[in-house]
């Protein structure tokens, strides 16, 4: 995986962009839920990237009847444009969402 974010973000896009099937669904209702999604990505290797996109469930727009998207979750570094929960760290575009949206 490429190490500096402008081009981990380019190729994360591409993937979206061209039609990558990811997990959107089921959304994690409860803490177990999200703590089970957590522990299949701890099992991947770090660089990863399509398995974090799979598994965390991104779109490239904002989703669900609310139109939730990355620049509204908990985990979301506006100033940087990254995805701080430790087992996604990746960067990501504000319009984007990922099943393991937080408020």
């Amino acid at each position: 995986m490429a190490s500096d974010p402008e081009d981990i973000l380019k190729t994360i896009a591409a993937m979206l962009e061209a039609g990558l099937e990811t997990e959107v669904e089921p959304f994690p209702e409860t803490d177990k839920e999200f703590a089970d999604i957590l522990i299949k990505l701890r099992q991947l290797d770090p660089n990863d990237l399509k398995g974090k996109l799979v598994i965390g469930g991104f779109v490239d727009h904002p989703y669900g009847p609310e139109q939730q998207r990355c620049m509204e979750c908990m985990y979301y570094l506006v100033h940087r444009k990254w995805c701080d929960l430790p087992e996604l760290a990746v960067p990501v575009e504000p319009e984007w969402w990922c099943r393991l949206w937080r408020i």
